[in-house]
């Protein structure tokens, strides 16, 4: 296609990243989503979540297509400046510039603040990844609500389109920018959908459960712990993320210390997105009692997998016990996590197949009834 529209995309973090989670995958997911009928450039950083050294086989600090029509320019810390930012957004000259975070320094108020004094022309579309609900909003608050009141005092979100994953999201925005915000309510690029894979071998009495987010309190992994010690049966708990809160993780640690017997948990470190398939299939269940997504990209590839989901009711995915799929269950009760994890120990084999085609089943349904391609061209035209 010639002359295609070209869109630049802000991300604080990009593939081979992975540390950084659902953020990073959204973003992977849209690219390879959008380059067919847009050329897409990716400006973001050169290096992982909390890494202090760049990527393998990258070169940083140019453009460079890494297939079809998606282009990346990995900055290095030296040039990730407001004359850098200034100066792609010019060579770009992009039809729509999209912004993927709320408060990010470099990836959101540089590219604002420069559209507003530059005047650049170029539709610009804001994603907040989740990051203006109450649970994201609790950490670093004053910081956070001090940046919302300035800039919209100073209208720097004017002709500002929002980009809302969810229901949840887009009341967000207009709880902080007024009825009059300009949002568009389009849930994020799932995952490819592969074959119904195979299931595990499941006995009565047994369970191993698995838990992939980053180590922080907004994931709530510290709650799900509190609930396992109450656990009397035989429950194994693997813990895939990144340690981004190790104070968080330190208090983790002292109620694992204290697990009885019964309860195995096992912390497997940081894991890239590919290998996670593999992983996931070697477990009965997906667990994550989250405090906030606004979509969720491990619970999703859980679901893929076959794996029935415990999770908060907190997330896109919902009314899962209904149709055998999983448990999406209040933070606020406690004891349900604690009825759910029993429920899914006492599983034998046949019970368990079913649960797992389910969730299957469940996440095959939800990307067969989207119509993501027409939704996203309409806001990006």
């Amino acid at each position: 296609m010639l002359n295609k529209k070209k869109i630049l995309l802000f991300a604080d973090w990009y593939e081979p990243g992975f540390r950084a989670g659902g953020p990073i995958r959204s973003c992977v997911n849209f690219a390879n989503n959008m380059k067919h009928g847009y050329a897409v450039y990716v400006f973001t950083t050169d290096r992982d979540l909390g890494a202090t050294e760049p990527y393998e086989d990258i070169t940083p600090d140019e453009w460079k297509n890494v297939g079809g029509d998606i282009h990346v320019y990995y900055c290095s810390p030296k040039n990730l400046c407001w004359k850098i930012i200034r100066t792609q957004l010019k060579i770009i000259n992009a039809d729509f510039i999209y912004l993927n975070s709320m408060f990010s320094k470099y990836f959101t108020i540089y590219p604002l603040l420069i559209r507003r004094l530059d005047k650049i022309e170029g539709k610009t579309i804001l994603s907040p990844r989740g990051m203006l609900r109450d649970s994201a909003i609790q950490f670093k608050s004053l910081k956070k609500k001090i940046y919302l009141r300035l800039f919209k005092m100073l209208g720097f979100f004017n002709n500002v389109y929002f980009h809302a994953a969810d229901v949840i999201e887009s009341k967000d925005v207009v709880h902080y920018f007024g009825a009059s915000a300009q949002v568009a309510l389009i849930p994020n690029f799932p995952a490819v959908i592969a074959e119904r894979p195979g299931v595990v071998e499941k006995r009565p009495g047994e369970l191993s459960m698995i838990f992939v987010g980053r180590i922080h309190p907004i994931k709530n992994l510290g709650y799900l712990l509190f609930i396992l010690k109450e656990i009397p049966s035989v429950v194994s708990l693997n813990i895939i993320g990144n340690l981004e809160d190790k104070a968080f993780w330190e208090d983790c640690n002292k109620i694992i210390r204290d697990l009885p017997a019964n309860i195995s948990v096992n912390y497997l470190g940081e894991i890239p997105n590919h290998q996670l398939p593999c992983i996931l299939a070697k477990h009965h269940i997906f667990i994550l009692p989250t405090k906030g997504e606004n979509f969720g990209h491990a619970i999703f590839e859980a679901l893929t997998q076959g794996k029935p989901v415990i999770i908060s009711n907190q997330t896109p995915w919902r009314n899962l016990q209904q149709i055998n799929a999983g448990w999406d269950l209040s933070l606020k009760e406690p004891h349900l996590f604690f009825d759910a994890i029993e429920q899914a120990v006492s599983f034998n084999q046949e019970e368990y197949n079913v649960w797992s085609y389910n969730a299957w089943k469940y996440a095959r349904d939800y990307t067969a009834q989207l119509d993501l391609a027409n939704d996203y061209l309409k806001l990006f035209n």
